[in-house]
């Protein structure tokens, strides 16, 4: 299994854990928005659980430019970027 792999399943749990906490994000489209509520998203996303998640999985850290970033993206993107961040690719 690649790294881009292994990053993206333990990213998919990360996701997962926190997309099923709001029931208007049950359609698993793989975009990290989906981690925080849709019907009333936070004014400030750095910092917030699924990042602090995240920095802990891979050991990074998420300021706000990253954070706005991984945001809009999906998770494969995210995947690719965390691994950049870690200076793997």
């Amino acid at each position: 299994m690649s790294e881009l792999e292994k990053t993206f399943d333990i990213l998919y749990g990360i996701y997962n854990k926190h997309r099923k906490q709001y029931p208007e994000n049950s359609f698993d489209s793989e975009q990290l928005c989906l981690m925080w509520s849709t019907d009333n998203p936070p004014d400030v996303i750095e910092g917030t659980e699924p990042f602090n998640d995240i920095e802990e999985a891979f050991n990074i850290v998420i300021d706000d430019e990253y954070a706005l970033e991984l945001y809009d993206m999906t998770l494969k993107e995210a995947s690719i970027r965390i691994l950049e961040i870690q200076g793997m690719m």
